[in-house]
């Protein structure tokens, strides 16, 4: 349990946020591997940081937002080399080097790294059971998408762990600060701090000739600055905060079978039995850790 009681509502609204950050966050991967396909992996993570700073910048003027103290300043500095930079660019190279498919199994550990961050920086204690919960979830979620036949490389396999560590550590910081900042802050702030480092970056990795650039890549960048990058962030810090940063980050198991679903829906993708099975079985680990928590 958490150091704080949580309320029976507070809890439900902690769960139905976290949901719908997730659901924000599910394109995330398959838009980045369509994005480097035609772009350099720093130049998706900036712009996508830039097209994010337009919706906090203007959030952050319209509200009249003040400037966080130097605690509050801190922990938005770990998010943003977490969430903002270290995350986005770290899986977008990865994505060079592996499938989308591939980055499942990687994805399926985030909730594991959300929760022992929140142990360490969040002071929360859940039960001994929530861990087997937790460890059942992530390994149904691994094991589905080792059999998928994917490919990767050792660079990218490490790539990928170094960004989930990052992720994770941010998550659960920013989940920290949300309770006494508020979510739409917290990320506003985090993508603000990044712009100094995000900009010259912007220039320098310019494409030569933008007419090379796909639509499907263009779109792609929409879609992970305004919603992968600030909408969805908004919705998870909030669910987080509210819930309990290791019992509602399990809600990220059901990430991938979410983009699997938009797959289908949006690209006409197959979705075997198997991911069906796999799906219900996510399910009932979710369920067991939110109770467990």
């Amino acid at each position: 349990m958490n150091t704080t009681t949580i309320s029976s509502s507070q809890a439900s609204n902690g769960w139905l946020n976290g949901l719908i950050g997730v659901l924000l966050f599910s394109g995330s991967m398959p838009a980045t591997k369509v994005a480097v396909l035609s772009l350099d992996p720093i130049f998706v993570t900036v712009v996508r940081a830039l097209i994010a700073a337009i919706l906090a910048a203007s959030f952050l003027i319209i509200y009249k937002v003040k400037i966080p103290n130097k605690i509050q300043t801190q922990s938005i500095l770990i998010v943003s080399v977490g969430a903002v930079i270290g995350f986005p660019l770290l899986s977008a190279i990865a994505l060079q080097h592996m499938s989308a498919a591939r980055s499942l199994v990687f994805l399926g550990t985030l909730p594991l790294s959300t929760a022992i961050f929140a142990v360490i920086r969040g002071k929360e204690k859940p039960k001994p059971v929530f861990w087997l919960f937790a460890l059942l979830g992530s390994s149904l979620v691994v094991g589905f998408a080792l059999m998928q036949n994917s490919q990767s490389s050792l660079e990218g396999d490490l790539l990928m762990i170094a960004a989930i560590i990052l992720c994770g550590l941010a998550y659960a910081e920013g989940a920290k600060l949300t309770k006494t900042l508020g979510g739409s802050q917290v990320i506003s702030w985090a993508i603000i701090f990044a712009t100094p480092i995000v900009i010259p970056l912007f220039y320098f990795y310019f494409p030569s000739s933008v007419e090379t650039i796909t639509i499907d890549a263009w779109t792609s960048l929409f879609y992970l600055g305004t919603m992968s990058m600030f909408t969805g962030f908004i919705f998870w810090y909030r669910g987080l905060a509210q819930g309990g940063i290791a019992s509602v980050g399990q809600l990220q198991l059901l990430q991938p079978f979410f983009g699997l679903v938009l797959a289908a829906f949006l690209l006409n993708e197959y979705v075997s039995t198997q991911m069906v099975f796999v799906t219900m079985g996510v399910v009932l680990c979710v369920a067991a850790s939110k109770k467990f928590a």
